[in-house]
């Protein structure tokens, strides 16, 4: 998005078409200096360490505006496992275990399409899927949205490994992070619930930062679902830590386990919002 694509007009020159003859000045010692780049179109500047806090600034602008653009008003949040296959791939899995949770990629697909297909009845405004962008759980996610004509959003992050958008992500709703605190900010602003599958460490951030919100009245409560209580009471002594008086007993009913597509969408549609842990507002 430029000055001019932004559907407001000023009286000032356009920040792009400065942009734009500053590329067509004459080739001199002045002109090719660092210095003389406008600071706007300068990535050298904009890169300093000491530019860190408007690069955190632009990370949080920029996914809200063009969320607000598409007409985005609430998203159903999906966290779970990069490495689980899609159920005709787990024969290559690295573990049997691993193999056996491919099943969980067929029902984040189903979850997604059903929940994608009462969004447009809605008008597509709400309950929008909501993934990390990637292979897994994250593209069953996106795919079900796909096949059931809806738009679904990927919140990739640069890893030290290869990686792209999975294949279903909406396109111009894929977006691509720097800063892990900007990205896991922006899956849960706009959630309407958020449902956690089978992962490893990123899966285990994305859950305990979201129940760390709800808990302290950062953020409303929303249905937190879990799919999968085997794998779930096996990973995370959850009764454990209310026994060692960590959390407290009624913490356990910040979440529900589940173990259909069916069941989500029972749970999301019946849920009435609470606010017993008076959540603090937004200003």
């Amino acid at each position: 998005m430029t000055e001019q694509t932004s559907g407001k007009d000023t009286p000032f020159r356009h920040a792009d078409s400065d942009r734009d003859t500053a590329r067509q000045v004459p080739d001199t010692p002045q002109t090719r200096s660092p210095a003389y780049r406008l600071a706007f179109a300068d990535e050298d500047f904009l890169l300093r360490r000491e530019l860190r806090s408007v690069r955190l600034q632009l990370e949080l602008m920029k996914f809200d505006l063009l969320m607000n653009e598409a007409g985005i008003d609430s998203t159903i949040v999906l966290f779970g496992g990069a490495r689980i296959k899609r159920p005709e791939e787990a024969h290559s899995s690295k573990t049997p275990a691993l193999a056996e949770m491919s099943r969980f990629y067929d029902e984040a697909r189903v979850f997604a399409r059903a929940m994608t297909e009462k969004s447009l009845e809605k008008g597509g405004r709400e309950f929008v899927i909501a993934t990390g962008g990637g292979p897994g759980v994250m593209e069953a996610g996106n795919r079900g949205a796909a096949d059931a004509g809806g738009r679904s959003i990927g919140l990739n992050i640069v890893l030290p490994h290869e990686q792209a958008p999975n294949e279903f992500v909406t396109p111009d709703l894929a977006f691509n992070f720097h800063y892990f605190a900007i990205r896991k900010m922006h899956f849960l602003m706009r959630a309407r619930a958020v449902c956690a599958f089978p992962g490893g460490f990123g899966t285990m951030d994305e859950l305990f930062e979201t129940l760390t919100l709800v808990q302290t009245g950062r953020m409303k409560q929303v249905p937190i679902l879990l799919f999968g209580r085997e794998f779930w009471e096996k990973i995370v002594n959850w009764e454990a830590l209310a026994e060692a008086g960590t959390i407290s007993p009624a913490d356990l009913d910040l979440f529900r386990y589940v173990e259909s597509a069916d069941e989500a969408c029972k749970i999301i549609e019946d849920w009435e919002p609470k606010d017993a842990r008076d959540s603090i507002p937004d200003r």
